[in-house]
């Protein structure tokens, strides 16, 4: 008697149903494994053949879903490449729903560049100007620079992740657009404005470095440019006035900042502290926290583009009445009409606060608004020229020995005390060094640094916008402004592990810094004083991701001088190229209008940092000259973000950071991804110590080497334990003080549940 074997049918995509076949299978999966011969194929065909056949019928899509989720699951240390594997897989899916939606063969993976540009215009999703600055026959020679082939470097989260949040879709979330021609539409973007004669090779440059994944621009960019919606920046920082209009004023800006996609910092350090006085009556101001309260709400309630809520920074300074309620903002317990759970946080901290804790002495808290009453100055205003002798120390101890003026004394180790509670509980409050910044500050001749931008790693001169006066005339309202410093910063990160590997440095960062330095002219900003400041000192913020993979593939030890010198030679490199890339754009295209008088004019930039003729035949005597000579196109450089989420486009380690574990899985709102940390093998695995694991005085002590060579601030993450003791966690802090760090981010804390921020992510 025979026995009837069952077999199962598929359901191809015409809905017509066809027999499984097992040769097909183990074909299909023999090609998209032949790069990788160390992986267990044999078991991995077994059961997906098995989970097939043990149905009875199945659509090609359930079976490319099949495929997916039985390679993720033999994702871990052994085996790492099945990501490649299963990204190939989901880029067949992908090429299949776009070659559907646009109405082409999928054998062709990349349909007409020029149709899908046209259809997009029409839907309204990309913008109308691409068609204006380019002919069809430039947009179908551009076309040709397309490279499926660059599809095959990323790794299965990096290709899920651009994916699901960055390419373009129409208005019903149907696919049109395919990785490569991201890139290439982010570079046309980018270069539309340059000139004709030298166009086609931007572009064909901005393409190389987009598709090889040597570098990655920022979120707001990497989702925005060519669409019809959105801007480019990735960070502003705003500076509230201390009146009702500035308050109001400021909250308006902030809302509609946060509406197209940008991180905002905010220095609240002008705003008179709870009991002041106002216009004369006794005791009525309720202090900084209502107005915190108010931002809160427009974080939670202004999202942005519908993907995530708000993301706002407040920043006061140490010596502000309200400092203890400020800190106590964050915490889970207490009064929640007081609580702020919505808003970050970061403190002003100058050096004498640090020497006072440092040495268990008092600290006196003052209200800004009596200080400038009484004192005739405001004490924001000054820093320490040097360290341990300036203007702000002077200030400081004439406002503590003036009889008229009201202050409150505490001890320093106390509000220190507040600050490390915090951390621990919430990640936050974030340090902002308020002397190094300022000494550092490139811009000085313009004005003030008062704080830091969501992510820690901007340092911008600001000042408050303020209304002069209203009219009508004609029938209209007339508002007249004074616009003040409001920041704005353009990122993009250089991808370490595979720049520095492919030793590309020198063709990298030029079109780099030429690509940021045009987001400043293409972008719409709806705030007009962070247009005009955009204009003013054409900031930019080149960053770097992949450091800890770059450590693990040239064999350096995270914990070594090794590593803390390796961070110091390719950090000069790096700031000495994207000096020299700035500077050859000014000879091009002019200086940054605020040049005359700055640090870069007077050569004060690379006396204060030391740079002579070293031993990296970097010729930094020269550079001076010619930055004197021919100007620099851009006043702020480099910043280095956090960038998490185009680190894992990228297919890299984030930031500077330590990797957390070998092996994890990165949530997704529905799913859950296997990941191993990046070019994990028998060799690299003894380089990947996790953050957790790692003296963190070894990451200071790189990043002090790190920071000397970048002009603004870096995002600095501090790893602890739960149980770290109080006197370790200062030490720590003191350290970073003492070393010349500008600012840190989060105290990550194994125990502490931390918000990432995504608008700096570049």
């Amino acid at each position: 008697m025979s026995l009837h074997t069952k077999t199962t049918m598929i359901i191809n995509e015409k809905g017509d149903t066809e027999p499984f076949s097992r040769e097909r299978l183990i074909s299909f999966v023999k090609k998209i494994t032949e790069n990788y011969p160390n992986l267990n194929k044999e078991s991995y065909l077994k059961r997906v053949i098995q989970a097939i056949e043990s149905r009875d019928t199945l659509s090609a899509e359930n079976i490319t879903n099949l495929f997916i989720l039985e390679g993720l699951s033999y994702i871990d240390e052994n085996e790492p490449d099945w990501t490649f594997v299963c990204a190939h897989i989901y880029l067949k899916k992908l090429y299949k729903e776009a070659a559907k939606n646009r109405g082409y063969h999928q054998e062709e993976q990349y349909g007409d560049f020029y149709h899908l540009i046209k259809t997009l215009v029409a839907k309204g999703v990309y913008s109308s100007t691409i068609l204006e600055d380019y002919t069809k026959e430039e947009i179908i020679e551009l076309g040709k620079l397309i490279d499926p082939e660059k599809d095959k470097l990323f790794t299965y989260i990096g290709l899920r992740t651009l994916a699901d949040r960055y390419l373009a879709r129409d208005y019903d979330r149907n696919l049109y657009e395919l990785p490569q021609e991201r890139f290439l539409i982010i570079a046309m973007t980018l270069m539309a404005k340059e000139q004709k004669h030298l166009r086609f090779t931007l572009v064909k440059e901005a393409y190389w470095a987009l598709s090889n994944l040597y570098m990655t621009v920022a979120t707001p960019t990497l989702a925005n440019a060519g669409k019809s919606y959105g801007q480019l920046s990735s960070c502003f920082v705003d500076t509230v006035d201390d009146s009702l209009q500035s308050i109001y004023d400021s909250n308006t800006d902030i809302a509609n900042l946060s509406k197209s996609g940008g991180g905002i910092g905010v220095y609240l350090g002008k705003i008179r502290s709870r009991g002041s006085d106002i216009r004369g009556f006794k005791g009525v101001s309720s202090g900084v926290i209502p107005w915190m309260k108010q931002l809160n709400n427009t974080a939670v309630s202004v999202d942005q583009l519908g993907q995530r809520k708000g993301a706002i920074c407040v920043y006061l300074d140490v010596w502000h009445k309200d400092i203890f309620a400020f800190l106590d903002a964050k915490l889970n317990n207490g009064d929640e009409r007081i609580r702020t759970h919505d808003l970050f946080t970061g403190v002003c901290i100058p050096d004498l606060f640090m020497e006072q804790v440092e040495k268990r002495g008092d600290w006196y808290l003052f209200d800004p608004h009596e200080v400038r009453k009484v004192m005739g100055f405001s004490l924001e205003d000054f820093y320490d020229e040097e360290r341990g002798s300036g203007s702000f120390r002077e200030k400081y101890w004439q406002c503590v020995n003036e009889p008229n003026l009201s202050k409150e004394k505490v001890p320093a180790i106390e509000i220190m005390k507040g600050i490390m509670r915090s951390q621990l509980e919430s990640g936050s409050p974030f340090m902002f060094y308020r002397d190094e910044v300022n000494r550092k500050n490139p811009n000085s001749h313009q004005g003030m640094i008062y704080c830091s931008n969501l992510c820690t790693e901007i340092a911008q001169n600001q000042s408050p916008t303020t209304m002069e006066q209203q009219y009508t005339k004609d029938g209209k309202i007339i508002t007249v402004k004074t616009p003040g410093d409001f920041v704005v910063c353009n990122l993009s990160s250089i991808n370490l592990a595979r720049a520095v590997t492919d030793n590309v440095l020198e063709r990298l960062i030029p079109i780099q810094v030429r690509m940021l330095d045009n987001v400043i002219d293409l972008n719409q900003i709806p705030v007009l004083q962070a247009q005009l400041t955009n204009q003013k000192y054409r900031a930019v913020g080149l960053g770097t991701f992949g450091w800890h993979h770059l450590l693990a593939l040239k064999g350096i030890r995270w914990e070594s001088e090794e590593a803390v010198e390796y961070a110091d030679k390719l950090y000069e490199k790096i700031a000495y190229l994207t000096i020299q890339a700035s500077m050859e754009l000014a000879k091009e295209k002019g200086s940054y209008p605020s040049f005359t008088g700055s640090d870069w004019h007077t050569g004060a930039y690379f006396e204060k940092r030391g740079y002579k003729n070293s031993e990296s035949n970097l010729d930094w005597n020269i550079l001076k000259e010619q930055v004197k000579t021919y100007g620099i196109r851009n006043g702020y450089l480099m910043a280095v973000a956090p960038n998490a989420s185009t680190s894992i486009i990228a297919g890299s380690t984030a930031s500077i950071d330590p990797i957390f574990l070998k092996v994890y899985a990165e949530e997704k709102k529905d799913y859950k991804i296997p990941v191993t940390v990046p070019d994990l093998n028998a060799e690299t695995t003894w380089y990947y110590k996790s953050a957790y694991h790692i003296d963190q005085l070894w990451s200071v002590k790189q990043n002090a080497a790190r920071q000397r060579h970048v002009d603004q601030s870096i995002s600095f993450n501090i790893y602890v334990m739960n149980t770290i003791k109080a006197k370790d966690l200062l030490n720590i802090h003191l350290t970073a003080w003492k070393l010349g760090f500008k600012t840190t981010y989060y105290v990550r804390s194994t125990s502490s549940m931390i918000d990432e921020c995504e608008s700096c992510a570049s």
